[in-house]
């Protein structure tokens, strides 16, 4: 995965995300919403199979430190699904 910005603030960014797709993004944007001091979250594909994501994030706090609360919070769902996996396996 690689991010291109696009535009940057304190409280906005917008990022083409290289090597992405819904899957992605969709997991992205909802962690985004979950902190409630997110203004604005969510992306387009222009077209699936030849554009990038482009993600439009808004925050009362700093983007950067709120888009890496949202990647931690999804390896750790992450990881607890991949616990829950092999706990099943075991069964």
């Amino acid at each position: 995965m690689e991010l291109e910005v696009i535009k940057k603030t304190k409280n906005l960014i917008k990022l083409k995300i290289k090597g992405e797709d819904h899957t992605f993004c969709n997991a992205l944007t909802k962690e985004l919403w979950a902190d409630k001091d997110t203004e604005i979250a969510g992306y387009s594909i222009a077209h699936s199979l030849t554009e990038e994501p482009i993600l439009t994030f808004e925050s009362k706090k700093d983007v950067i430190k709120a888009l890496n609360d949202a990647a931690e919070r999804i390896k750790k769902t992450n990881k607890t699904f991949k616990e829950n996996c092999l706990k099943l396996l075991n069964e």
